[in-house]
Formats: structure tokens, C-alpha cells, sequence
């Protein structure tokens, strides 16, 4: 009888780490539907690793009680194994050729920094030591404190700050900080309230690139929002608060995937139409690496730290929600180098992502 009770167990057990694998590879590879027809399914990338983390936790338990078992999850993990590449890529330390441009994507939360810090200058000191050749900066807001060119021009003399809303209750605006002479800007059109994208024309040697900045649509969520989401983690909720909770959470979540995508599809036709130029596409997507929009963008253009960088890449830094959700993309022209996640300037809630890009001889 304890016998058979055992066998039961360890097959139900063996059940449910199939199961498991099941919905982490439909997790893994939900970035494939688009969020305008699937809205929540959409937002269940985000899952992931909660997935791997039991998907562990069967391997452990195989290991223990019955370790001729242990196929189960080794066999998750393998075929999981995109997935969980996008999302934490290992990469090897790279060589940095001569020539190569730095540069660095970082959204400064507006100057305003964190309540302990002067968020100026603190950015100010972190990219005068990092030396970069191009910053790509989203809530760039130098348009109404015009000291910030001045002194970014002591080290970066080309400088330009495109506004995308102006209001008492709103203020956005992207920036680019450079070596390189500007040629010209344009704005790629698409419609959102208090985002937006600008494509910079950069000199650089003989050659003309583009660099694509942005700030994609947000999932909108308040201080609210993010203490009850908080509160969910902590089980500091009762079951129907957080049932009710979770379900406004991911509405907002899937609305903001929806409004994402004519905005990633736009930029992609840029890249498209000016596909003749290096070209370089970054910013704050305010997506995690396991979603249509990061996908989408792979498609067209090369993840420079999914092919060059190592770990998880956490750029946006609140408690309760550690993302990698700032991406740099470039295009065939362009070789990435060691893309990393800075997460020791404490400036501002997201962190900057930093990379290496040498521009390819046209053939």
C-alpha cells in the first residue's frame, strides 16, 4: 500500500513539473502574439521567471527523492532555451576594437533624481567618467533649465533636446548628448498622449548614422498601483483584494501593450525605409525582454544585450518591480560590444544601459 501510494506521488509530481513546462514554454514564447489582439496574453512574459524558479524547484526535489526523475526539468529548461537566452543572456567578456563609439540610453527621470540626491549632477559626474561619445536621454527636460548644455557642452559639445509635451501636469522630452556633429532630426509620427521617438542624423567619420531614440508608451501605473502590487508580493492582501487587484493591474498592463505596438511598428517602418544607413535604435520601452515589442524590434534589427550582454540587466530599479525594460537595438552596419546595465548610479528609477557599437566599412 506504501508502495503504490509513492508510485501515485511521484507521478502526480512528475504531472505537475510537465504541466509546469507546459505554460513556461507558452510563457517563454508568448512574445509572439500581438498585444493588440491578445491584450493579456500578452503581459504573461513578465511571469517567466516565476516559472523557472519552480521549474528549479522540481529539479531540487528530483535530486532528493528520486533523481532518475531529474530529465523532467532538464528537459524543460532545454527546450526553454530561447526564452531564458532573451532574458538573462551569458555572454563572454568582448574585445572592444579601436574606433568603436560608446554610447549610453538612460532615462533621468526628469533630473528630478531620487529624494537623497541632486539627480543633475550626479548624471552629469557619472557620464564626465564614462567618457561616452553619444547619450541617448529619455525625460530629457534641459528645455526649461538651459545650464544642463552648458555644462554637458564641456564634454560633449553637440546637444539637442526634442519636446514631446509641454504642460503643467506633464513633461516629456527626449535629448541626445554627442561628439558627433548633428545633421538633422525628425520626429517618427505616431500617436500618444506623452510619448514619442526621434530619429538623430549623426557625422560620424565618413559616415551618416542614425540614431532612433525613444520612449515608448507606459502601462500608466500610480503610486497606488504600485503599492498594492507590492502589497500582492508581500501577501499582505486578502485573496479577494488581490484577485480583484492582479485583475486591474494586468488591464493596465494590456493596455499598455496595445498602445505599444502601432508605436513599435512605426519606428520599425522607419528603420525600414532608411535601412541604406548604420543604424542604432534605443531607449526606454517600458517593456520586459520577454514581449511583443522587444520581439518585433529582434526581427528587423540585432539585441545588443541579448548577443553581448550577461545576466538579467535589471535597468529599471524600484522595489517590487525589477525589469529590464531599456533596450538597445542596432542593424547589420553596426558590431555591439559588452552591452551592460549600470546599477550603481543611484540618480534616478531606471538605471543606464551602456554599450560598445564599431560601424562596419560600407561594401
Amino acid at each position: 500500500m506504501i508502495k503504490q501510494l509513492k508510485k501515485f506521488t511521484i507521478r502526480m509530481i512528475g504531472g505537475a513539473n510537465v504541466a509546469t513546462i507546459i505554460v513556461m514554454l507558452l510563457v517563454g514564447y508568448s512574445d509572439r502574439l500581438n498585444p493588440v489582439d491578445h491584450p493579456l496574453l500578452s503581459t504573461a512574459g513578465m511571469t517567466l521567471p516565476f516559472f523557472l524558479l519552480v521549474n528549479l524547484a522540481f529539479m531540487v526535489f528530483w535530486v532528493i527523492f528520486k533523481w532518475r526523475m531529474i530529465w523532467i526539468p532538464i528537459t524543460g529548461f532545454i527546450l526553454a532555451y530561447v526564452p531564458i537566452s532573451i532574458y538573462m543572456p551569458i555572454n563572454p567578456q568582448q574585445t572592444v576594437p579601436e574606433g568603436a563609439i560608446k554610447l549610453i540610453s538612460y532615462n533621468v527621470c526628469a533630473y528630478g533624481g531620487k529624494i537623497k540626491h541632486d539627480g543633475f549632477s550626479s548624471i552629469r559626474d557619472f557620464l564626465s567618467r564614462e567618457a561616452p561619445d553619444i547619450v541617448c536621454m529619455q525625460e530629457d527636460v534641459d528645455t526649461w533649465r538651459r545650464f544642463v548644455f552648458k555644462e554637458y557642452e564641456k564634454f560633449l559639445p553637440y546637444n539637442d533636446t526634442l519636446v514631446i509635451i509641454e504642460k503643467r501636469s506633464c513633461y516629456n522630452a527626449l535629448g541626445i548628448h554627442t561628439r558627433f556633429p548633428i545633421i538633422r532630426r525628425e520626429r517618427i509620427a505616431y500617436e500618444s498622449k506623452n510619448n514619442g521617438s526621434a530619429a538623430w542624423w549623426l557625422k560620424v567619420g565618413d559616415d551618416t548614422l542614425i540614431v532612433v531614440n525613444n520612449h515608448f508608451e507606459s502601462c500608466h501605473l500610480d503610486s497606488v498601483d504600485r503599492h498594492q502590487y507590492k502589497l500582492i508580493l508581500q501577501g499582505e492582501m486578502s485573496r479577494d483584494s488581490a484577485r480583484a487587484e492582479s485583475k486591474l493591474l494586468l488591464t493596465k498592463l494590456a493596455e499598455g501593450n496595445a498602445k505599444r505596438t502601432p508605436q513599435i511598428q512605426a519606428v520599425l517602418r522607419y528603420v525600414r525605409d532608411h535601412s541604406q544607413y548604420p543604424l542604432i535604435v534605443c531607449g526606454d520601452f517600458n517593456d520586459n525582454p520577454i514581449s511583443y515589442s522587444r520581439h518585433a524590434m529582434s526581427q528587423v534589427l540585432t539585441d545588443c544585450f541579448v548577443k553581448t550582454g550577461k545576466g538579467l540587466g535589471l535597468s529599471y530599479n524600484q522595489k517590487g518591480f525589477l525589469f529590464r525594460i531599456d533596450h538597445l537595438f542596432c542593424s547589420e552596419r553596426v558590431e555591439p560590444y559588452n552591452c551592460r546595465i549600470d546599477n550603481e548610479i543611484d540618480a534616478s528609477d531606471h538605471n543606464p544601459l551602456l554599450c560598445w557599437l564599431k560601424i562596419r566599412p560600407k561594401h
